[in-house]
């Protein structure tokens, strides 16, 4: 049902039917160490470059997610994928050999809550009946896209943030006989980003980039919901970081809107900013992806959370772009889940 342009509110109740979250050994030294389903040792993964082990990463994170959901791969009628790397290579290579129809998506850090409303969309029509979300990014992958080789010992600013080498996969289900299920997890309603670009150029500073996004998304949010921050237990934002939280809270204020507690960031709870050389957080795709599949949806499960807003940013910025001057677009994309 479209509550207003680019917001819209599921009739069909689409049930979280299994998620599961993988990462690497910088991720496993974090504060969510023990809530993944598989560490991968190593940079490479036994592979013979960086973007193979990502994909590898995806593909098992998607087969995991299916097997808590106690589904095989012929039973999924799509799934919706990105990555971080050009042509988004590490879901085209990763997933090919599932051989489910594929729909590639893009949004960069804001892919894992785009590749959700996206598939929702698809199952509130009834035209599919059962789909995979899935996301990741790769630390040394990422570095030499957008930065520089790993080789080359570049020294980060303070406000940059450190790629998460991680994948999160969801497999959602459009319920044919609509019984409501008081033990699941639904997907109630979502609001598609606009690009919002508030002219920051600095690729070291994304907080600073995706913060205006988040905030436009968040208030278009409550105002046609007629909601507040007040009707829910966690604002899930990923990934602003240090800097994009602070200037998120900040906007908001501005606005009235007090976040205050209710507010967390993936970008702050992957890692332990405090003893891991992160500086402002983390990020990357697979950063969002791997929090909300390695622990918020399963505090969910328990009802230590029932009211659940996550809001993926993502700075649609390409090196290219940036070497010829142009400022930063961003983008945030909101999920509405709920648990009773």
């Amino acid at each position: 049902m479209r509550i207003k342009r680019g917001i819209y509110h599921f009739k069909k109740l689409i049930k979280v039917a299994g998620f599961a979250a993988v990462a690497g050994e910088m991720e496993e030294q974090g504060p969510l160490k023990n809530k993944f389903d598989k560490i991968f040792r190593g940079s490479m993964f036994g592979e013979k470059s960086y973007e193979k082990a990502e994909s590898k990463m995806q593909v098992y994170s998607v087969k995991k997610a299916m097997e808590k959901a106690k589904t095989k791969p012929d039973e999924i009628d799509a799934i919706f994928a990105g990555d971080l790397l050009n042509q988004c290579i590490g879901s085209n290579y990763g997933l090919r050999e599932l051989e489910i129809p594929f729909i590639g998506v893009y949004g960069a850090c804001s892919t894992m809550a785009e590749s959700i409303l996206v598939a929702c969309m698809f199952l509130e029509t009834g035209n599919l009946k059962k789909t995979v979300s899935v996301t990741s990014s790769h630390f040394c992958a990422a570095e030499r896209q957008f930065r520089f080789p790993l080789e080359y010992g570049g020294q980060r600013p303070l406000s940059s943030q450190w790629t998460a080498t991680a994948s999160g996969a969801v497999v959602l289900k459009g319920d044919e006989v609509e019984i409501f299920d008081e033990n699941a997890i639904y997907v109630k309603s979502c609001c598609v980003g606009k690009i919002i670009d508030f002219g920051v150029k600095d690729i070291n500073n994304m907080g600073a980039a995706m913060a205006p996004a988040a905030k436009d998304t968040l208030l278009r949010f409550f105002r046609e919901t007629k909601t507040t921050e007040k009707d829910y237990d966690l604002i899930l934002t990923g990934d602003l970081g240090e800097v994009g939280s602070k200037m998120l809270k900040k906007l908001l204020q501005e606005e009235g809107v007090m976040l205050k507690e209710k507010h967390k960031d993936c970008g702050l709870l992957l890692y332990d900013n405090k003893k891991q050389d992160v500086h402002a957080g983390g990020s990357g795709p697979g950063c969002s992806a791997a929090v909300l599949c390695a622990d918020v949806l399963s505090r969910m499960q328990k009802k230590e959370i029932k009211n659940l807003i996550f809001i993926a940013t993502g700075a649609l910025m390409s090196t290219t772009a940036n070497q010829q001057g142009e400022t930063i677009p961003s983008i945030a994309h909101l999920v509405f889940f709920k648990a009773n």
